[in-house]
């Protein structure tokens, strides 16, 4: 098992980056800023993707899939979108290598192969959607269209972290078609909702649904609606987002349709997306300096199973047991792993689970088959209890439920201390600076205060709240006045 994890008290930061790697999420890769996620992360990211993915073909999306390249004329038809993602693009230039005459053994791009036009590696894939969309659409009948597609998306970062910011990471981005402006902003609401879901009841993480201020906003968007969490170390976290893009890419790319009443119209847009950094954002709620915890919604494995013997016989003793009580377990839908590798001994298996973040660990020795009992560990609160034997289901299967709640609880508990309303600047940088989390202040709506903010503070506007009352006050920085709070937060 190695050495402990560094805690979170000591260094937050190394804690998370030991964390994925120790308990054998991802890790770094031979191309530099792109990960590995390795069987266990990937696991949890399955999970994920297949609750989401329910989630939307239930609303009606339909998944399809686009090209990985996007040629440049189409990437710059779109003005604010392209200007956004300029400086992360990568961009292929030449389709072939030959051998390096001075160095046979090398490969050199071959020059003679450039390309006729330059193509874009997607940052995200509206150029080339909405291009193929002027081809679906000639009339109101072709509305809506409702396509989502798992892909992954390359954005070149400088500064990487494991699952947080890598130059290329898997997502999901929905891009949807509509007749008329409010079914569009009805459906960039739906799906903002549909994260907020996910995140509160799947990963049992609390977050603020808002928009995102001008400053914030996707490239290329009219209003940016956005799930904000709240991670242990104060920082904010955006854990999704959904754009109405009214009609700038339909006008971009000329895709029309023939209304009902026989005119010609742009049609509306929407965007929406999560990524990989969801698995961060999982990590950094929940885990403890004993390693990961799991909520059992999105737990690969929800109980292991440890038997604890000397000998062949003991272990085929407690082998039959266990062997009954996975199977009752699993006829409840429950997920086990019965680990009777004698290549390790028990206390490093229970040390390894513990990392991993299993929910639920029972142990079953010589003296509990004499007794009737199992051991049961659970990893939320590190407490164990004995159990009778023919109990284990039912307790097994009220502890999923229980374990859920509890974890969004006490998430929801941390969030909603760490919500700090402040009236002036000085005040607004002491709980910056000394507790962090949300900063609930009033602000004046102006690009100009915000950016000066973050040049004095690194803390940004992490949404205009949708359920905040609205209240007269005075700008926190600039005393101008301001008709409701917005939340402040450094964010990742």
């Amino acid at each position: 098992m190695g050495k402990k994890l560094a805690t979170r008290a000591e260094d937050y930061s190394k804690w998370y980056n030991e964390l994925v790697v120790k308990a054998d999420l991802a890790e770094n890769s031979a191309v530099r800023g792109c990960m590995v996620i390795k069987p266990y992360g990937y696991a949890i990211w399955e999970k994920m993707q297949a609750q989401l993915d329910r989630m939307f073909k239930e609303t009606g999306h339909q998944n399809a899939y686009f090209p990985l390249f996007v040629p440049k004329n189409l990437f710059e038809a779109e003005e604010k979108n392209a200007e956004g993602f300029a400086k992360e693009c990568a961009v292929v230039t030449h389709y072939r290598l030959k051998n390096n005459p001075d160095d046979p053994g090398k490969l050199v791009v071959d020059p003679e192969a450039k390309l006729e036009e330059e193509l874009v590696v997607r940052p995200t894939s509206e150029a080339i959607i909405w291009n193929t969309y002027k081809n679906w659409v000639q009339s109101y009948r072709d509305l809506p269209i409702l396509i989502n597609q798992w892909a992954n998306v390359v954005r070149w970062e400088m500064r990487t972290r494991l699952f947080l910011r890598t130059a290329e990471f898997l997502w999901q981005e929905g891009h949807t078609a509509h007749a008329t402006k409010q079914e569009a902003l009805d459906e960039a609401m739906q799906m903002n909702d549909i994260y907020a879901t996910f995140a509160e009841e799947f990963m049992a993480i609390p977050v603020v649904k808002g928009s995102k201020t001008e400053n914030e906003r996707f490239a290329g968007a009219e209003e940016t609606y956005c799930i904000e969490a709240l991670m242990q170390d104060g920082k904010a976290l955006q854990a999704g987002t959904s754009h109405f893009l009214g009609q700038n890419f339909a006008k971009a790319f000329d895709v029309k349709f023939a209304s009902k009443e026989g005119n010609l119209e742009h049609v509306w847009a929407t965007s929406w997306g999560v990524s990989t950094r969801l698995m961060g954002a999982l990590i950094m709620t929940h885990s403890d300096d004993n390693g990961l915890v799991l909520p059992p919604k999105l737990a690969p494995i929800q109980v292991v199973i440890v038997p604890i013997y000397k000998g062949d016989e003991q272990l085929e003793q407690i082998s039959e047991v266990a062997s009954k009580m996975a199977a009752d377990l699993r006829a409840k839908g429950i997920s086990v792993k019965y680990d009777d590798r004698d290549t390790q001994k028990p206390g490093w298996k229970f040390a390894q689970y513990e990392l991993q973040g299993v929910p639920v660990r029972l142990a079953i020795g010589p003296k509990d088959l004499e007794k009737g009992t199992v051991e049961l560990a659970r990893r939320d609160t590190l407490t164990k209890e004995f159990v009778k034997q023919e109990e284990v289901v039912e307790k097994v299967n009220a502890l999923m439920v229980e374990i859920q709640e509890s974890l969004f609880n006490k998430a929801r508990d941390y969030r909603d201390s760490h919500i700090t309303k402040v009236d002036s600047f000085d005040e607004f940088k002491k709980v910056l600076k000394e507790k962090g989390g949300f900063i609930s202040a009033h602000w004046d709506g102006t690009s100009e205060t915000e950016n000066k903010i973050k040049d004095l503070t690194k803390a940004t506007i992490r949404c205009v709240p949708f359920n905040q009352e609205k209240e007269e006050g005075s700008c926190v920085l600039t005393g101008k006045p301001s008709s409701q709070r917005v939340l402040f937060a450094k964010a990742y």
